[in-house]
């Protein structure tokens, strides 16, 4: 199976070497994208029609900032029967506690529903060892209020310089343009690659990132939360009271 694999992304990067990919990668058989206020309003019932099989939308950012698109997207996502995820701007300067009770306040989850996912891109001027303090600090938080471990997205050369080493049991969601699957170090296995930045896909205006799940339909049922899973915002306090 390995030397069939191998085979296929040699017979796909000399068809694709001098071109970006912009639609489907066709050695994966479960796709997905993600989007923002970038993308302004979306039309997901064509985007369902096309095939997407997953999504992830921004819901926040540091302390305060909402996502504007958010909760179009959301409800619709829900509506069409895409599997739906939100994720977090972390920013590292930024106080983690009061960033996940940003988020927890505003994601409502329910079984189905993708884990939350920590987008990581910047240091914004902290130190290596403050950058894996504060996730630490928001995975836990936020894996104690939705019952499920976050995934983390971050691009390959962030991963390798800053986060290589920890965080290997976490789901991993890896950006790398290229037709090459990401190569990260220490433990990890990534689970989910962003391939692409100028997907075109119907009822969307303009591009969009375009990803693939490594696994199954099924498989990527295990990335999404578990009936009865969800505690209240106040019991989420009480467990983290010895935390403050």
């Amino acid at each position: 199976m390995k030397h069939i694999i191998s085979f296929l992304f040699v017979v796909f990067f000399c068809a694709y070497a001098c071109n970006r990919i912009n639609g489907p990668f066709p050695v994966y058989s479960v796709h997905g994208i993600d989007v923002s206020h970038y993308q302004n309003q979306i039309d997901w019932q064509k985007v369902a029609a096309h095939g997407v099989d997953f999504g992830f939308v921004k819901a926040t950012e540091g302390t305060s900032l909402r996502d504007s698109f958010f909760c179009a997207n959301w409800s619709e996502m829900g509506k069409v029967g895409i599997r739906r995820g939100a994720y977090h701007f972390f920013r590292p300067s930024y106080s983690a506690h009061e960033q996940a009770d940003h988020f927890i306040n505003l994601v409502e989850m329910k079984a189905g529903d993708l884990a939350p996912v920590l987008d990581v891109e910047v240091l914004d001027g902290v130190s290596r060892v403050d950058l894996l303090k504060g996730m630490y600090i928001w995975l836990f938080r936020i894996e104690i209020a939705y019952g499920i471990k976050p995934i983390i997205y971050t691009n390959q050369k962030f991963y390798n310089r800053y986060l290589s080493g920890h965080f290997e049991d976490y789901p991993i969601w890896i950006a790398r343009y290229n037709v090459w699957p990401p190569r990260i170090k220490g433990g990890a296995r990534w689970s989910f690659w962003q391939y692409g930045d100028r997907g075109q896909i119907p009822g969307i205006h303009g591009h969009v990132d375009v990803n693939v799940f490594r696994g199954t339909k099924a498989e990527l049922d295990k990335f999404t939360l578990p009936a009865q899973s969800v505690l209240s915002y106040t019991a989420v306090e009480e467990k983290l009271l010895p935390l403050y």
